[in-house]
């Protein structure tokens, strides 16, 4: 069963079954790779990632000095080095990252160098105490090993209710198809009601 839908700015769209772009049932859907798009510790794109209890944010300040203090890297080389150390916890969106990268400029702690078409940034003699600070504790190295195990068990647990759903809404009857909406819905509910007990 398909659907077409119109999207902003009035492009009409094809999907699968019971889902805008086709997801689950017709390719696509959400990035789980931190608990869902930008991950566990923050909005979307990445913004300032929170880290275990609510309030503590990842900062992409220190990250990007500590960084530059191993070697100098375009922003797109951060976002991937982040990305890779925190097995893909924690990726800042170019958003955050590059703000970042001119106000640091601003300051006069970095400076950027014209490399292969891109930017690319070291530090400068001002920005080295900061920076040495900042790789004393770096952001990255606050995600332990009990969230990243847990990560884990939420992309692998994400990963088996899709397959579920794309059995049923492949093979179920309409009637099976509701009674999964039914236990979508309810399992969303319990899941809201998880926070609602720890605020």
């Amino acid at each position: 069963m398909r659907y077409t839908h119109e999207g902003p700015h009035g492009r009409r769209h094809r999907g699968g079954f019971g889902f805008p772009g086709g997801f689950p049932f017709g390719g696509g859907g959400p990035d789980f790779g931190g608990f869902g798009p930008g991950g566990p510790f923050g909005g979307p794109g990445g913004r300032g990632q929170r880290r275990g209890g609510r309030g503590q944010r990842l900062n992409v300040r220190p990250a990007v000095l500590a960084l530059l203090l191993e070697r100098p890297m375009h922003g797109y080389e951060m976002i991937q080095e982040l990305d890779s150390r925190t097995n893909g916890i924690w990726r800042p969106s170019p958003g955050s990252v590059y703000p970042t990268l001119q106000l640091l400029e601003d300051e006069g702690l970095i400076e950027a160098e014209a490399n292969g078409g891109r930017k690319s940034y070291h530090l400068t003699a001002d920005g080295r105490p900061e920076a040495e600070a900042a790789a004393e504790n770096p952001p990255w190295a606050r995600i332990g090993d009990d969230t990243m195990s847990q990560v884990q068990d939420f992309r692998d647990a994400a990963a088996g209710i899709l397959g579920a759903l794309k059995q049923v809404g492949f093979s179920g009857t309409d009637e099976q198809r509701q009674k999964a909406l039914e236990v979508l819905n309810e399992t969303k509910r319990k899941l809201y009601a998880i926070l609602a007990d720890s605020e």
